[in-house]
């Protein structure tokens, strides 16, 4: 389809005071300055529209739709409520029960630190120690090899205090630590 542009100049406005018109008398002339070959045609504000072509060629071709295009066309139409809904019916839909806070029966006490936990979940206090206790042997093991790149590529078995190393560990990279181990540090 093609389409056409109206373009409309106004006559330039007379002389006189007023910041609309002195921003016009500046852009007019950065604009002289910018083309000064070309002729100064008399200035004034354009208005542009857009709109549908309206050609003979387009109104007597057959493959052409007959039907002019609308402006509701263009408009994407989205759901809208036929009623609105009351304040009841909102508090009613908010608090559901199935949408409140469930509660829960399932709290126990963590056997190691006395602090409460879920059943069959582990203790947030407890994995707290332990990532501890594994950032630290993390650190030596990087201080021991030279940074993260140079480590071998065999398994890494850790041994604390009053521990010796077994017939098993022979070949694999071992990391001493000089403390006792915690009881929910189990050892491998």
């Amino acid at each position: 389809m093609a389409s056409s542009v109206l373009l409309v100049v106004f006559r330039p406005w007379p002389t006189g005071g007023g910041l609309l018109r002195n921003c016009w008398r500046l852009l007019q002339g950065k604009l002289q300055q910018s083309w000064p070959s070309a002729p100064s045609p008399p200035w004034g504000p354009a208005l542009a529209v857009q709109g549908p072509g309206i050609l003979t060629e387009l109104a007597n071709d057959p493959s052409v739709s007959k039907e002019s295009p609308s402006l509701l066309d263009s408009v994407l139409w989205m759901a809208a409520p036929k009623n609105r809904r009351s304040i009841e019916v909102n508090r009613c839909r908010r608090r559901n029960p199935q949408k409140l806070i469930k509660i829960k029966n399932n709290i126990d006490i963590c056997p190691e630190c006395g602090h409460l936990k879920q059943k069959h979940v582990l203790c947030g206090n407890c994995y707290e120690k332990v990532r501890k206790e594994t950032a630290e042997i993390r650190r030596q093991i990087r201080e021991q090899e030279g940074g993260p790149l140079k480590a071998p590529t065999v398994e890494t078995v850790v041994l604390y205090a009053g521990e010796t190393p077994s017939e098993q560990d022979g070949g694999k990279r071992i990391i001493e630590r000089d403390r006792k181990r915690q009881s929910w540090f189990t050892q491998n």
